[in-house]
């Protein structure tokens, strides 16, 4: 047993692993799974190329952004060592600044505070040598950072919370400011990859700047940082963020003569003729020595061993393979939904739903998760759902403390949904799924909406009529455009989402507010068939709820119609006060006389008064709903793998 493996042995488990499916965090987890299994290792939505081989049940799937998933996800493991992984805006083309911090940094925060609550083995997280900014020239760990870019930011200010927690806390947690690692399962963007992928078909590609500068660490190199940090855990090192680097400053040019050699390349490195990243800097290597006292780290594989199994790896590569081996890649493909059911007395139904869901995705063969959300249900909803979890990961349940309504169903479910397009659908299976096949054909085409439109439904004439009289009656007074006998049934791309939960307002109205966002919108026609199990919850008077609910939302005309009206009434009072005076003079026995008509104008005018004040109210009680600021929803428990999880007060909206 080598060195290592005695390091791996040593640590206190269970382990985890929180962002597995990136590149360091991958090689973490395989280098710890040939040495014991009792480690699991986190991603997002699902195993990824780096994890093809790794046994589904050292997996476990949660977005870390996600508080609820990641309180839960806790529970779940109980680990005692965790190594954090994640990060986002290391690549150039993740330019989201919300999604750096809250990734970086809150999410962070959330899952040591989460952590600090229970007596942990040890905590390594993932930091970066861009915390140093353009003070990047062999800097030591307690030298200031000056920062170029919010991913600087986010990791300097997470470094901050680490040293606080360590130092004051007594937090067991340690800072790995990395530098350019590379090695097998790198993303096939990055310089690494291209460059030896190239060496290996006899061609360089072309290069920034010669004299731009990295610090190059094999990543095995790196992931035994990880190990011996977590080994070495004392009070010494709580807090303490550690230089991972070689403290070999390596240029470009010198990169590019060093695979020349190694690749036997008959070609002439063309330096300038691809733009740099915005944060590349001449002078950007470290001084590792507080690494080597603490831990007793250091870089051992040389340059030339490191691009050799670089190449090695490559070699097992299709074209294909590295062609799809990028996270860019990845982004650029749409290729994940989340279901999101709004359930309320549907626990019959919710089996059907879910089968017929899976069938279809899979038939689609996307990745996808299945969110039921039981909107304060009498019956055993949240039973049938945490069973059906237990068989299947990526079902996903949450209950709510009480009926807020379908529409804050769909919200709490979009909340933490995370994959890239969500479908909202009725619980009842009014809603075929089998439709989503369609919607998904057209999201490919490049809509961000897809919805279904109701050309008939399976119910008596009369309420058809009425239906299709509202969305004419809607679609006439809305000051947006509104499609034609479209409900809730529609799947949504991830922006659109972005821009829907930023719609704030309490008395929701998704089928509207899907209008109002705008995006590029097209509908799919169907037949909606009557419920499979039970009866309607809907009736008249929720019928005439939801029309007020629409025109008051998103129409100013019956206030329109009122100022109109009241010009229109002083015109008339006007007119006829002129042609009564004159009566009156010219013709006094013609004149109207008598209680009648004063009484028959009273009625009409006080009538009109009382129906004016009835709508103003109906305006004026929105306004208080929204003032009044309460919850939009309250989330009861969560439930994943067949277990329910307690929220706590941090979920609540």
């Amino acid at each position: 047993m080598s060195v290592s493996d005695q390091y791996i042995q040593s640590l206190k488990g269970p382990i985890l692993v929180a962002g597995a499916s990136g590149f360091i965090g991958a090689n973490l987890l395989r280098m710890i799974l040939r040495v014991r299994p009792d480690v699991i290792g986190v991603v997002q939505q699902s195993k990824n190329w780096r994890l093809a081989n790794v046994p589904d049940e050292k997996i476990a799937a949660a977005n870390m952004n996600d508080m609820a998933a990641v309180r839960h996800l806790i529970n779940t493991v109980d680990p005692q060592t965790v190594f954090d992984c994640i990060a986002y805006g290391a690549y150039s083309f993740e330019k989201d600044a919300h999604l750096v911090y809250e990734t970086n940094f809150l999410a962070v925060t959330n899952l040591v505070k989460l952590l600090a609550e229970r007596n942990i083995s040890a905590f390594i997280h993932a930091g970066s040598s861009s915390e140093y900014g353009t003070n990047s020239a062999a800097p030591a760990e307690h030298d200031p950072g000056k920062p170029n870019s919010d991913y600087s930011v986010s990791k300097i200010a997470t470094a901050s919370f680490l040293a606080y927690m360590g130092k004051h806390k007594q937090f067991p947690c340690v800072n790995l400011r990395l530098y350019s690692i590379y090695g097998p399962l790198e993303d096939t963007s990055r310089l690494m990859p291209n460059v030896v992928n190239h060496a290996l078909r006899g061609t360089l590609p072309d290069f920034v700047d010669a004299r731009t500068s990295r610090d190059f660490v094999y990543v095995d190199d790196a992931c035994e940082a990880f190990i011996l940090a977590a080994a070495k855990m004392n009070p010494v090192l709580y807090g303490e963020s550690l230089n991972i680097g070689s403290g070999t400053k390596t240029t470009i040019a010198e990169l590019a003569q060093e695979v020349v050699t190694q690749f036997a390349v008959n070609a002439e490195p063309r330096f300038g003729t691809m733009q740099g990243r915005s944060w590349d800097l001449p002078d950007w290597y470290a001084d590792p020595s507080l690494a080597d006292k603490l831990i007793g780290w250091k870089a051992g594989t040389p340059l030339r061993v490191g691009l050799q199994r670089m190449g090695d790896w490559l070699k097992t590569l299709t074209q294909e393979q590295f062609a799809t081996g990028s996270k860019m890649a990845t982004i650029r493909s749409r290729r994940s939904v989340s279901a999101i059911i709004a359930c309320y007395k549907d626990a019959q139904a919710i089996p059907f739903m879910h089968e017929r869901l899976t069938r279809t995705f899979q038939k689609i063969g996307i990745d996808y998760e299945i969110i039921f959300v039981n909107d304060g249900s009498p019956d055993d909803s949240a039973e049938v759902i945490r069973r059906i979890s237990e068989e299947d990961p990526k079902v996903i349940g949450i209950t709510h403390a009480r009926n807020f309504g379908s529409q804050m169903a769909f919200r709490s479910g979009m909340e933490l949904s995370s994959k890239d397009a969500v479908v909202l659908l009725d619980g009842d299976l009014q809603d075929p799924p089998e439709l989503i096949e369609d919607f998904y054909r057209k999201w490919e085409e490049g809509f961000d909406v897809v919805y279904g439109r109701r050309i008939k439904r399976d119910m008596p004439w009369h309420w058809g009529l009425m239906y299709k009289s509202f969305y004419r009656v809607f679609a006439a007074f809305s000051y947006v455009k509104i499609p034609l006998d479209a409900g809730d049934f529609s799947l949504i791309d991830r922006r659109v989402v972005f821009w829907l939960l930023n719609c704030t307002e309490r008395d929701l109205f998704l089928r509207g507010l899907r209008a109002y966002v705008g995006f590029k919108q097209t509908g799919v026609d169907y037949v909606r068939p009557e419920r499979m199990f039970g009866v309607s919850t809907n009736n008249l008077i929720k019928n005439i709820d939801w029309a007020k609910k629409g025109i008051f939302s998103f129409s100013n005309v019956p206030l329109t119609m009122l100022t109109t009206g009241g010009l229109a009434a002083l015109a008339l009072s006007t007119v006829a006060a002129v042609i009564v005076a004159l009566l009156r003079l010219l013709v006094p026995d013609i004149a109207p006389r008598g209680i009648t008509t004063l009484l028959i104008s009273i009625l009409m005018f006080g009538s009109l008064n009382l129906f004016a004040i009835g709508l103003v109210g109906e305006y004026i009680a929105k306004i208080m709903v929204e003032v009044k600021g309460r919850p939009r929803l309250i989330r009861e428990s969560l439930i994943r793998h067949g277990k329910s999880t307690k929220v706590g007060a941090e979920l609540i909206r």
